[in-house]
């Protein structure tokens, strides 16, 4: 189910203060680069990818091939950091309790 925009807004919003958890080198979109993600996606569920000066994709590229790779969500693209959201039911939601890219 495609995000509303308000949901997209507020997780931008949140996406701010996140530093960059993976990170897609020279080599472009590995499987390792995908499964590091997956694991990223799955503890966190809004992750922050910084793309390399010398990628051989565009930003817009990677976030569309990264996302359909591990079906997540594009939240947002700037510059060279693309910020990816995906749920995990497993994980604590709800009042009082932090969200998972907060802990």
């Amino acid at each position: 189910m495609a995000m509303t925009g308000k949901e997209r807004a507020a997780l931008r919003a949140h996406a701010h203060h996140l530093s960059a958890t993976v990170h897609v080198g020279q080599h472009g979109l590995t499987r390792a680069l995908v499964h590091s993600l997956d694991d990223a996606l799955r503890t966190h569920e809004l992750v922050k990818v910084q793309l390399v000066k010398n990628a051989d994709v565009t930003a817009r590229q990677a976030a569309g091939e990264l996302a359909a790779a591990v079906q997540a969500e594009v939240v947002q693209v700037i510059g060279r950091t693309t910020t990816l959201y995906r749920h995990n039911p497993e994980l604590k939601h709800g009042a009082g309790v932090a969200p998972a890219w907060a802990r």
